[in-house]
């Protein structure tokens, strides 16, 4: 879970944990890549918001395919604008606010689709 909202990114976590997921989150891109870094091959999933500072949603879905090819990218944001300009890049989107059952759908989706890969236990 990647999220710089500490209250947002607290609940997200709790919520991909009551899904039964392993969860670690990221204040920030840069922390995510270097949780990925230290951890390598231990996650199934990274579910990022879009609009943060520094390098921002999209930017890191786009490393982490470079880094790490098959590991499944989630983005979420409230703000569709930035998505429309943005684009989505491939990646999968959820749009804020979203229900458990949307984010279990999503994840449920990419996990599967990862399914025999390298990324087998966290979101």
């Amino acid at each position: 879970m990647v999220e710089d909202n500490e209250q947002v990114g607290s609940f997200s976590t709790q919520l991909i944990s009551e899904l039964g997921f392993d969860t670690t989150w990221a204040p920030s891109a840069n922390e995510a890549l270097k949780l990925l870094d230290e951890n390598g091959d231990g996650y199934a999933a990274v579910f990022s918001d879009v609009v943060m500072p520094g390098m921002n949603g999209v930017q890191l879905g786009l490393e982490l395919r470079r880094r790490a090819p098959g590991l499944p990218v989630i983005l979420t944001s409230g703000y569709s604008q930035v998505l429309a300009q943005e684009g989505s890049h491939g990646f999968q989107l959820l749009q804020k606010p979203y229900s458990i059952e949307e984010l279990n759908r999503v994840l449920t989706k990419v996990t599967r689709e990862s399914a025999g890969s390298a990324w087998p236990n966290r979101a």
